[in-house]
């Protein structure tokens, strides 16, 4: 009798992670969650074209079956796909049904002086397209995993300790974490690792501070970013 029960388990798992994606409204927030961004659940109903409340509803059985994850920024809560696997999963189901699908849905990121969104300082950190110019640079380069909990690898201390990047410390600060940029709707690096990797930027004159929270790269920045990530100017313009 156990022994049939458990032979079932799996198929009913599986049955019910299908269930979560036979909605029309709930494949239409994972189709455009599949961009990469995180939103909210106004800006969700705004692409699916489906009242907000009956959003949230929605998102709350795609979390609770972990296919998505919330993630707080001050007072908002914004969704993303969990993780690259759920990611793929849902590419997979959306090539196989669409396979000449368009792009997945956008609306606008959150509007922001042009300075604040190119570049800008985060707590003590890289935050705009140049946080998350260089934060793709670290993941694509095997330096940084980011699926889930932000993780440098081994080849990525090396990588800092080349860059004359400190990264000994104590306190219970992780080494890297994620933060979620507010114009960008990405996670970028933070913890340890960002905070030693802007000051060390700033202290080598590679970006400058401008008004506000606003970074002017400078030309040795350029050159470094180059040098060091394979960056261009254009990853953050």
């Amino acid at each position: 009798m156990n022994a049939d029960a458990d032979a079932v388990a799996p198929a009913a798992r599986l049955a019910a992670l299908a269930a979560v994606f036979a909605d029309e409204t709930r494949a239409a927030i994972c189709m455009a969650l599949l961009e990469g961004r995180a939103w909210s659940a106004g800006e969700l109903s705004r692409i699916t074209g489906v009242a907000p409340s009956t959003v949230s509803g929605h998102l709350a059985r795609l979390v609770d079956a972990g296919v998505c994850v919330t993630e707080r920024h001050g007072r908002h809560s914004l969704v993303r796909i969990a993780d690259t696997g759920t990611a793929r999963l849902v590419d997979a189901l959306a090539s196989h049904a669409v396979p000449d699908r368009d792009a997945a849905h956008t609306v606008p990121v959150v509007a922001a002086p042009d300075p604040l969104a190119r570049a800008r300082v985060c707590y003590d950190h890289f935050a705009g397209r140049l946080g998350m110019a260089v934060t793709d640079a670290l993941e694509e380069r095997e330096l940084l995993r980011t699926d889930g909990v932000f993780e440098l690898t081994d080849a990525g201390r090396d990588w800092f300790g080349r860059a004359g990047v400190d990264l000994d410390h104590h306190g219970r600060r992780p080494l890297a974490s994620s933060c979620m940029d507010w114009t960008e709707r990405r996670r970028h690096l933070g913890g340890v690792a960002g905070a030693r990797l802007y000051a060390r930027a700033l202290g080598q004159g590679w970006v400058a501070r401008d008004a506000g929270r606003a970074l002017r790269v400078t030309d040795d920045g350029e050159r470094v970013l180059r040098e060091l990530l394979g960056l261009t100017a254009q990853a953050w313009r």
